[in-house]
């Protein structure tokens, strides 16, 4: 088990896409950073006390001095290398004390020593739940928790250590990783520069920052901590790794070729690592390198869309232009919605001089790269959706004071504006089911804020529910009017035009919202038709196709809409079914 960073997939050509992992630490390893000594932890306090608190629980019947015999006993194993006999001693104390957080904790250390992470969390857990306030066990099940991708409950275990122990540079290091992974780096930055204070010399801190401000656009101030991080130990873990990923943002890809190389000479079976080099060579126009590594990269990660992608691109500039066809066409069978795969294809087919394939594959390219939205999400930040299950319960359990105060909190992380909570609380309500409870918020957000973003779309799509036209369109067009380009009002307005049958009018709102949603594209395809423009049509069908080819519902209204309209031969390529 290894504690992952953040990995931004990277697509070929695209430096803004080019992502990395943060790191890849055994699991064990990482935890020990903590400096977690069995017997220098929470143990400076008395055994005597550990005791009275353990009694007091379960009021066992044993004399303080046989319980702390035992776990002196077990310790002093332990230290003394038996770590088998350990377990043994500390297995018999829990089975008559299951309480006995010492023993607990213990336990859990002996189990990560001896590879068995998984077994140890478990003691961990039992630990925190008797002993909630013990910083040793808030850090551990906080890093486990963020091991397991639980972000979240990771950031409040470690947010509630620190506010015990607030110096400590490991809880603060890991609450940096954790605040990373969920996409505030800003407050990622914050933590660890804290840990600078209390950690200013340590190398591993000095590489984590730089990888931080680099991650958040400061490639310049990043590298700097990168190299000074470098100069002081250049067998830090990954260091490589993350100044080849800073070269290549910065566009110095001279540097980036040899730091990708030392990385993977480092670790020649680090997939990320081959990634980067790989991507290098294609900046370089090193085709036939990059087109061994991305092979290489195949073999440890077999279907990857990106290396495929790669691969097919690579295949394509060395005019191997059938292999080239033959990558892309199985990356666009794992995968559709590749956009790029249909301009390489197109490349590819014309290469061979099939001229009609060639501008088919360049249509369907260019169609959907119409259609590709770059709008922010409705439902707001990432610290929003972070929420949203959260307050989801809260709302369940009628406790809308609490999901507003959390959506509040998390609004002013993302200086989010003051309606924003409502607005939330409205949409989420309107998820669930509770629309009277939706209204109210989504008007209170309208109240507190005129111009939140979002409350009158979500107020249309409610009265469209209910099959009130008019309402609806006032909505969306009040939304369209405080911003222009809010692009899921623009696309329920179309939705609108589509039910009044005003079928061209639909056609353009739909398309110039940039929709992906397979529903909406279903009613942009049935528009087109409607206008006569079935080439459009159709390749609004393969792109919906390429949205929903796991939904079998949507599928077969796609496969009767095309049937209607005399499209069998493409109904059945997209659908697998021929017409009954």
């Amino acid at each position: 088990m290894h504690l992952k960073r953040a990995t931004k997939r990277f697509a070929i050509g695209s430096l803004q896409d080019l992502g990395k992992s943060d790191f890849d630490i055994p699991l064990a390893r990482a935890i020990r950073q903590h400096a977690f000594v069995l017997h220098c932890i929470g143990y400076v306090l008395s055994a005597a006390c550990f005791i009275a608190a353990s009694v007091a629980q379960r009021a066992v019947p044993q004399t303080e001095a046989s319980l702390t015999s035992q776990w002196h006993q077990a310790l002093s194993t332990a230290q003394h290398g038996d770590a088998h006999q350990a377990l043994v001693l500390t297995n018999r104390l829990l089975a008559e004390h299951p309480d006995f957080v010492p023993a607990l904790k213990l336990q859990a250390m002996l189990l990560e020593d001896s590879g068995r992470p998984a077994e140890a969390e478990l003691f961990y857990e039992r630990g925190l739940k008797l002993a909630p306030s013990d910083t040793d066990l808030l850090f551990k099940v906080g890093v486990y928790r963020l091991v397991a991708g639980d972000k979240d409950e990771a950031i409040q275990l470690l947010l509630h250590h620190l506010k015990l122990d607030p110096k400590d540079g490991d809880g603060l290091y890991y609450l940096a990783q954790a605040y990373h992974l969920t996409g505030r780096d800003d407050m990622a930055i914050k933590a660890i520069q804290d840990c600078l204070k209390y950690d200013a010399d340590n190398p591993s801190v000095w590489q984590k920052y730089g990888e931080l401000l680099c991650s958040s656009g400061d490639c310049e101030a990043g590298i700097g901590w990168l190299q000074r991080a470098q100069q002081s130990n250049p067998n830090l873990d990954r260091i490589d790794f993350d100044l080849g990923i800073a070269s290549m943002d910065r566009m110095d890809f001279q540097n980036a070729e040899k730091y990708s190389e030392k990385a993977v000479a480092m670790h020649p079976n680090h997939v990320e690592a081959l990634e980067l080099l790989a991507s290098v060579d294609v900046k370089l126009s090193q085709w036939q390198r990059a087109q061994e590594v991305y092979e290489r990269v195949l073999t440890l990660k077999k279907d990857d869309s990106d290396a495929l992608l790669g691969l097919g691109h690579c295949e394509l500039e060395l005019k191997q232009y059938q292999p080239a066809i033959d990558t892309l066409d199985r990356l666009l069978q794992l995968d559709p919605t590749k956009m790029l795969a249909h301009y390489y294809l197109s490349r590819a087919y014309a290469g061979l001089g099939n001229v009609t394939e060639a501008q088919h594959q360049a249509d369907l390219h260019h169609k959907m790269m119409e259609q590709t939205s770059f709008a922010p999400s409705a439902l707001g930040t990432a610290e929003d959706k972070a929420a949203w299950n959260q307050a989801r319960q809260l709302l369940a359990e009628h406790r809308e004071d609490a999901a507003i105060q959390l959506f509040k909190k998390h609004a002013q992380a993302s200086s989010a504006t003051p309606g924003h909570p409502y607005f939330l609380a409205g949409a989420l309500y309107l998820y669930m089911g509770n629309s009277t409870d939706g209204v109210r918020n989504l008007r209170h957000a309208l109240e507190v804020e005129p111009t939140v973003r979002g409350a009158h779309t979500y107020l249309g799509i409610f009265a469209l529910q209910q099959r009130k036209l008019e309402e609806a369109e006032k909505e969306f067009n009040a939304e369209i009017a405080n911003d222009p380009n809010y692009q899921a009002a623009v696309a329920e307005l179309g939705v609108v035009r589509y039910k009044q049958k005003k079928w061209a009018e639909a056609a353009d709102l739909l398309s110039r919202s940039h929709t992906r949603t397979p529903a909406l594209l279903l009613t942009l395809c049935d528009a087109y038709f409607h206008t006569d423009k079935v080439k459009d049509a159709d390749l609004t069908a393969e792109m919906l196709a390429a949205y929903a080819k796991n939904d079998q519902e949507l599928m077969e209204e796609l496969r009767e809409l095309l049937n209607r309209n005399q499209q069998d031969e493409l109904a059945q390529r997209l659908t697998g079914i021929s017409k009954p």
